[in-house]
């Protein structure tokens, strides 16, 4: 299945339809599936690093500050650090409904369905407002 649809030249608008949930359905699965496995291998690498530790129910430590920070998180990760693994894992899990929006925003201008284009360029922009620490 082609992630963008192809012209829908005697299919109708229903057929162009189909074809774009089709795809935007492909494009969820398949961020869930990489997300699943980015964190199963950050898992896998954390306990095989970490799986001995005794956890201390008593204190909370919430992640240190370098996991905090895309760059951070991008690093650690490419050093195959557990934590930073499962950051990555948790950042891509976040950014495929993002994906999804992107994806729905172009394949209505494709359409030239401008109603759905501005309705997605709202929803777009909440989500965005939201992810980068903005409070409604």
């Amino acid at each position: 299945m082609p992630l963008w649809p192809h012209s829908a030249q005697g299919t109708g608008v229903a057929g162009a339809m189909i074809k774009v949930e089709q795809c935007i359905g492909n494009l969820l699965r398949g961020g869930v599936l990489l997300a699943a496995v980015v964190l199963l291998l950050g898992g896998g690498l954390y306990l095989t690093r970490h799986g001995a530790a005794l956890p201390l129910y008593g204190s909370f430590r919430g992640e240190p500050e370098a996991l905090r920070h895309m760059p951070d998180i991008l690093a650690d990760a490419a050093a195959l650090r557990g934590r930073g693994v499962i950051q990555l894992g948790l950042l891509l899990l976040i950014a495929t409904p993002v994906a999804r929006v992107v994806y729905a925003m172009g394949a209505f201008s494709l359409q030239r369905d401008w109603l759905y284009v501005s309705v997605t360029v709202i929803v777009l922009s909440v989500l965005v407002y939201s992810l980068l620490g903005g409070h409604p």
